[in-house]
């Protein structure tokens, strides 16, 4: 076989299917259901999901919660900045991408939001290590003058409405800069219905950063680095997922990062059929068509951007040529994408 290319992953996307807001409601979005074996694409809506599921099934879910994790201001020289916090780094430090006229140096200092002053500590790759001066912790700071990271392709400014919506229902461990999308389908109601017939919701967390936006520059999918995250895995989800493999039931995640969590761990395990083991851990785990999966026999995702390594995991997970044609098939249907879009739910090939 040839090298994989990042070309290969490319398709043509009308700018109007790029969704700017959310919907009225949650639960309100279009599910495409593609059963990774045959590659039949099924039309519906994300409200008959409990159709999907059925008692013992396991259900996983990313409980990262998004930090507002912009800040802007200016250097001591005056020029602005704007500081995006990829990650939490301790107390008062954080790793942060940084966008400015001229890069700044280390041991600069940065003025933030009228309020907040930061300094250059080194630079860390395409990010910054910086230190926040003060008493007040990195997370607190964060809350009382940032902004909320939309991500780039939505081309307006956060507002209020984003603040709730932009954050999954169940969201409760703060760390991340961008939301878990396929979990702000999810209302109360139905995480109650889904419980209701006897399927286990359980959790996972992982923080998602912002190379999660950074563009793949590599020609080759091999020569691409993936950036890292950290994850934590309950030791209540390790019993449940094994609880339902004894038993006969699915797997089923809610997300790329929380795929990417548990693949993480049991490949961290040394685990070929997916027995997992609690823990924290740190992953740049890169999922492309040939990897093995471990764990997850279902994928519940959003539509992804052209040439990137979310659109690679998911054609791994339920076939290239299957995604390729279903992408296809939600652009004629006329699909929303991307984080305040729709919904896709894929039986792995």
């Amino acid at each position: 076989m040839p090298p994989m290319k990042i070309s290969d992953f490319d398709f043509a996307l009308p700018p109007d299917l790029i969704a700017q807001f959310p919907l009225a409601a949650r639960g309100a979005s279009r599910l495409l259901h593609l059963d990774g074996i045959s590659g039949a694409l099924t039309d519906g809506l994300f409200s008959a999901l409990p159709n999907f599921l059925r008692a013992g099934d396991v259900l996983v879910m990313n409980d990262t919660k998004v930090i507002k994790a912009r800040l802007f201001g200016h250097k001591t020289s005056g020029g602005k900045v704007e500081v995006l916090v990829e990650r939490v780094l301790g107390e008062r430090e954080a790793l942060a991408a940084i966008r400015a006229s001229h890069a700044p140096r280390d041991g600069q200092a940065l003025w933030l939001a009228d309020a907040v002053q930061a300094t250059v500590v080194a630079r860390r790759g395409e990010f910054y290590h910086l230190r926040f001066e003060g008493e007040i912790g990195v997370v607190a700071l964060l809350d009382q003058h940032g902004k909320l990271p939309l991500p780039p392709y939505i081309t307006r400014a956060a507002d209020a409405e984003d603040e709730a919506r932009y954050q999954t229902v169940y969201a409760a461990q703060p760390g991340a800069v961008a939301a878990p999308t396929a979990g702000l389908h999810f209302d109360e109601a139905m995480l109650e219905k889904i419980r209701g017939l006897g399927v286990t919701v359980a959790k996972v967390t992982l923080h998602v950063g912002a190379g999660t936006f950074q563009p793949v520059r590599a020609e080759l999918v091999a020569d691409h680095k993936m950036h890292r995250e950290r994850f934590d895995i309950p030791e209540a989800t390790v019993t449940a997922i094994a609880r339902a493999r004894a038993s006969g039931g699915r797997i089923l995640a809610v997300g790329t990062t929380t795929l990417r969590a548990l693949e993480s761990a049991a490949q961290a395990a040394g685990e070929a059929h997916g027995q997992l083991r609690a823990g924290s851990g740190e992953t740049e785990i890169f999922i492309t068509p040939g990897f093995q999966f471990r764990v997850v026999e279902r994928l519940l995702t959003n539509f992804h951007l052209p040439r990137s390594t979310l659109l690679m995991l998911v054609s791994a997970f339920g076939g290239a040529e299957n995604i390729r044609r279903a992408y296809q098939h939600a652009i004629a249907q006329r699909y929303r994408f991307f984080s305040y879009g729709d919904a896709m739910l894929i039986e792995r090939q």
